[in-house]
C-alpha cells in the first residue's frame, strides 16, 4: 500500500520553477513626474508665497478654490495643500508646514491616494445633489487619523445648480476639522456665492522657458540626450501646461527610438507637422520679395513634408509679431537662434508699421480661412497670393495724399500677360489690359488752396472726427498755408489743437502754424454750406416752372432738388 502511494507521488508532474513577478507598469512622464513638494512646482511663486505665510500665520482658509488651464498643477496644489495641512513630521510632532517632510505616514498615504481623511471626487461624474449630500453628512464627523478631513473637488464646475446650492451653507460655515480644496478649468460657470466662500488663486501659464528647464531636467533623469532647440519645441507646443509638455517629451522620447541619438528640433517638428524656422523665414522673404510662384512653391514643399497648411500660417504670423516687437525695441528672446534674431532685425529695419499692420491682417484672415476651409493646401495658396499682391499696395493715408496731390495712386502688381489664343478663338477677358508703370508719388508738401480743401483732405486722410470738428465749428478769420487763423468766438481746446497740429503734419508733410484770435471770422463751412443750399432753393422757388407746380398741387413740398449738397 506503500509502495503504491509512493509510485502514484511519482507520476506527478516535476515542479515548475517560480514564476518571476511582474515588471512594474510603466508610469507615463506626467505622472512620475508629477510635483510632491511646493518646491517642485515651478511657476507658482506668488500661490506658493501666499500659502507659506497663511500657514506660518495660521491664517488658513476653510476653503480653497484653484483655477487655471489645462496642465498647470491645480490638482497637485490641491494635494500638496492636504499634505502641507495633515504633516506629523519624521517625529510625529510636527505641525502644519509649507515644506512636508513626505515620510510620515500622512504624507506617504495622501501621496499614493489612500488616506482615510482626504477624500477627492470628480465632479464630472459626481454631479448631482445627492454626492454633495453625502459630503455634508460625512463632514460632521472628525477625521479619523489626520489634522484636517479635507474633500478635494476636481472640475467643480461640473456641479448642478442644486447641487452648488445645497454645499452653500457647509461651505460657508464647515465644521473646523474641514477644509475644502476646489479646482476648475471654467471658473466663469461657477456661482459666485461660491466664490465668495473661497480663497482663490489663479495659477498662471508656466512660460516656455521654465518648461524647456524642467523637461531639460526630466530628460537627464530619463537617461536621455534632447536637443535644447527641441525642448523649446515642446514647450512652445505645450502653450503654458506642464502636463501637455511632458506627454508631448513622452511622446518625442519613443519618437527617438533605441538608435536614434535623442531627442532632436528636426524630429521634434516632423512629429508635431511644425514648420521649420528657416523655411518660414525663407516663405516670408519671397512673400516680400512678391514672388508668387516661389511662395507657392515653397508652400507646396513644405506641405509634401507633412506640414500642416495652418501651421505654416501661424509661423507666419509669429514671425511678423517678433518682427513688430523688434521693430519697437523689445529685447530679444535669449533661447532664439542668432539667424533668426538676425533675420528679424534686418526686417524691422526695412519694413514700416503700416506694411506689418497689413501682414498681420492679412495672414491673420490668411489663418481663419484655411481652419475652416475644405480645402487647406489650396486655402493657404490663396492667402499667400493674397498677402503678395496686397501687401504692396499703399496704405489709406498715403493713397489719399496721392490723390489730393493730384498723383496717380501707385499700381499694383500685375499679373504676366495672359498666353495668345489659337486662332479662330475669342481672347482672355482681360487681353486688352495693359499694365503701366507707376507714376512717381510727390514727396513735397502739400498746401491746400482753400480751407474748405484743407478740411476735406483730413477726412479722406482718416481724421474723421477732427474734419468735422473743423466743418462744424471753425470760423477762419485767414488762410494762407501753412498758416491760417481762427476766431475765438468758439473756443477750440487745446487738446483738439495738438490733435489737429499733428494730423496736419502727417497728411501734409509739414508744420502748419494755426493761431486763434478774438476777431469775427468768416461762417462755418457748415453755415456756408446751408446758406448755398437755401439760396438755391429759394431761387427754385420763384422760377416761374415751380410757381406753376404749386398752384396745381397747393400741399406740394420741395424736399431736394438735383445737385444739393448732403447735410452729414
Amino acid at each position: 500500500m506503500t509502495t503504491a502511494m509512493s509510485d502514484s507521488f511519482d507520476l506527478g508532474e516535476p515542479p515548475q520553477p517560480a514564476k518571476a513577478p511582474d515588471a512594474p507598469a510603466y508610469r507615463v512622464l506626467a505622472r512620475k513626474y508629477r510635483p510632491q513638494t511646493f518646491s517642485e512646482l515651478i511657476g507658482q511663486d506668488a500661490m506658493v508665497q501666499t500659502l507659506g505665510n497663511a500657514i506660518k500665520r495660521d491664517r488658513l482658509a476653510h476653503a480653497f478654490l484653484m483655477t487655471g488651464v489645462r496642465g498647470v498643477g491645480k490638482t497637485s496644489t490641491a494635494r500638496l495643500i492636504a499634505k502641507a495641512l495633515n504633516c506629523i513630521g519624521p517625529d510625529g510632532e510636527g505641525g502644519p508646514t509649507i515644506d512636508p517632510c513626505g515620510v510620515c505616514e500622512p504624507c506617504r498615504a495622501i501621496a499614493e491616494g489612500r488616506h482615510i481623511d482626504v477624500i477627492e471626487m470628480d465632479a464630472a461624474s459626481h454631479t448631482g445633489v445627492d454626492d454633495v449630500r453625502e459630503i455634508i453628512d460625512a463632514s460632521r464627523y472628525s477625521a479619523v487619523t489626520a489634522r484636517f478631513k479635507i474633500y478635494i473637488i476636481d472640475e467643480v464646475h461640473m456641479l448642478s445648480k442644486n447641487a452648488f446650492n445645497a454645499l452653500l451653507k457647509t461651505l460657508e460655515e464647515p465644521p473646523p476639522h474641514v477644509k475644502f480644496l476646489f479646482a476648475t478649468t471654467e471658473v466663469n460657470k461657477v456661482p459666485v456665492t461660491v466664490l465668495s466662500r473661497c480663497q482663490r488663486f489663479d495659477l498662471r501659464r508656466i512660460s516656455a522657458e521654465q518648461l524647456a528647464k524642467h523637461f531639460a531636467w526630466v530628460s537627464t533623469e530619463e537617461g536621455v540626450i534632447a536637443d535644447p532647440e527641441a525642448l523649446m519645441l515642446i514647450a512652445r507646443a505645450a502653450e503654458g501646461s506642464a502636463r501637455d509638455g511632458l506627454s508631448i517629451l513622452d511622446q518625442a522620447i519613443a519618437h527617438a527610438g533605441l538608435e536614434g541619438g535623442g531627442v532632436t528640433a528636426d524630429a521634434v517638428r516632423q512629429m508635431l507637422g511644425l514648420s521649420d524656422r528657416g523655411a518660414v523665414r525663407d516663405l516670408l522673404t519671397l512673400i516680400l520679395a512678391g514672388d508668387g510662384a516661389g511662395a507657392l512653391a515653397s508652400m507646396r514643399r513644405q506641405y509634401d513634408y507633412g506640414v500642416d497648411p495652418l501651421s505654416v500660417l501661424r509661423s507666419l504670423l509669429e514671425t511678423v509679431h517678433g518682427i513688430t516687437l523688434t521693430k519697437v525695441g523689445t529685447p530679444a528672446d535669449a533661447a532664439q537662434p542668432m539667424e533668426e534674431r538676425a533675420a528679424r532685425e534686418e526686417w524691422a529695419a526695412s519694413l514700416g508699421y503700416p506694411a506689418l499692420h497689413r501682414l498681420w491682417q492679412l495672414f491673420l484672415k490668411g489663418h481663419d480661412e484655411v481652419a475652416k476651409a475644405a480645402l487647406p493646401i489650396e486655402a493657404a495658396e490663396m492667402a499667400l497670393l493674397r498677402a503678395i499682391y496686397a501687401s504692396t499696395l499703399p496704405d489709406p493715408g498715403e493713397l489719399a495724399r496721392q490723390i489730393a496731390s493730384g498723383a496717380a495712386p501707385a499700381a499694383a502688381p500685375t499679373a504676366p500677360p495672359p498666353p495668345t489664343p489659337p486662332s479662330g478663338e475669342a481672347p482672355p477677358w482681360n487681353a486688352g489690359a495693359t499694365a503701366k508703370a507707376p507714376e512717381p508719388v510727390a514727396t513735397g508738401p502739400i498746401l491746400p488752396p482753400t480751407f474748405e480743401a484743407l478740411v476735406d483732405l483730413l477726412d479722406e486722410s482718416g481724421g474723421l472726427a477732427i474734419a468735422a470738428r473743423l466743418r462744424h465749428g471753425a470760423r477762419v478769420v485767414s488762410y494762407s498755408p501753412p498758416e491760417f487763423v481762427l476766431s475765438g468766438s468758439r473756443p477750440v481746446s487745446a487738446d483738439t489743437l495738438a490733435e489737429l497740429n499733428t494730423l496736419l503734419k502727417s497728411v501734409t508733410r509739414t508744420a502748419w502754424k494755426v493761431s486763434i484770435v478774438d476777431a469775427p471770422g468768416a461762417p462755418t463751412l457748415r453755415e456756408a454750406q446751408d446758406a448755398a443750399d437755401a439760396a438755391v432753393r429759394q431761387a427754385i422757388l420763384e422760377s416761374p416752372i415751380m410757381k406753376a407746380a404749386v398752384a396745381a398741387f397747393p400741399d406740394a413740398q420741395l424736399e431736394s432738388w438735383p445737385g444739393q449738397r448732403s447735410n452729414a
